[in-house]
């Protein structure tokens, strides 16, 4: 009989390759093939699926103890798309079946789904036709930029090992290039999930740069906008917010407006 081999999934994210939340992530994948990790060396959040022409594309090699486990490693001096681009491309000896994005520090949901860096990563992956999965556990801002142990991952990554091996079983729909998937803090193994969309709704919102000059170097923040109410019942942020409930959300790389398309050039043309 041929020998079976395991599935080839390649493991990546946007907090970088010390992250915790991918540690958690490739231990509860490691039971369902083979991990290939290749991170951004560096904290890459809200890069989304952008391709800084200034990164150095640098691959270094390197060994890392977790879990008392030994792993080979590979951190990419890139955004997260550029991680899975150069795991494609050059890392790994054949394409992967699949590719796992996160876990996260902070929920992706609504407007910011774009911004995110661990989104960008699963849509770069879908891009090149493979299965794709992002994964985000709800946490405090104060953890978003962290690598913090004080964040539990455990049941994230079980929710991300069960998400895998469905996109590794079941074939989705056409037009669903990649899951969503967005973990309440308080989930247990037992926290039913549901099928969502994205919010339309702006779940964070832009702060003001605290400075006197222009001069003066100051980031742009973010907050938790601090009414959610109103909130549509099908999408993430009911699910994920309300509900708590793990939201699953299927996204097209087809952004193109749900319209009857010959109707819209109608009124482009009155």
């Amino acid at each position: 009989m041929p020998k079976l081999t395991k599935p080839q999934i390649l493991l990546t994210n946007d907090d970088g390759i010390q992250s915790p939340g991918l540690w958690a992530a490739a231990g509860a994948l490691a039971a369902i093939g083979r991990v290939t990790v290749a991170a951004p060396a560096e904290q890459s959040s809200g890069m989304g699926r952008s391709l800084p022409s200034t990164s150095s594309g640098i691959i270094r090699e390197e060994k890392l103890r977790v879990n008392g486990q030994e792993w080979i490693v590979y951190a990419v001096s890139g955004s997260p798309a550029q991680a899975v681009r150069h795991a494609v491309l050059e890392i790994m000896s054949k394409k992967p079946d699949l590719v796992v994005s996160g876990i996260n520090y902070g929920e992706n949901v609504a407007l910011g789904t774009t911004i995110s860096g661990t989104v960008g990563a699963a849509m770069e992956a879908a891009s090149l036709g493979i299965p794709a999965l992002a994964i985000s556990l709800e946490a405090a801002l104060q953890y978003h930029l962290s690598y913090s142990h004080e964040v539990d991952f455990s049941v994230a990554a079980h929710f991300a090992a069960f998400f895998g091996r469905l996109l590794l079983t079941r074939k989705m729909p056409e037009d669903v290039d990649l899951l969503k998937v967005d973990v309440p803090s308080d989930a247990t193994l037992e926290t039913p999930w549901r099928v969502t969309r994205v919010s339309r709704r702006g779940y964070y919102e832009p702060t003001r740069p605290k400075r006197t000059s222009w001069d003066v170097a100051a980031p742009l923040g973010y907050k938790t906008a601090a009414n959610l109410d109103g909130e549509d019942e099908d999408s993430d942020v009911f699910a994920l917010r309300k509900q708590r409930m793990v939201s699953v959300t299927p996204i097209s790389l087809d952004m193109t407006s749900r319209v009857v398309l010959a109707e819209l050039e109608k009124r482009l043309r009155a």
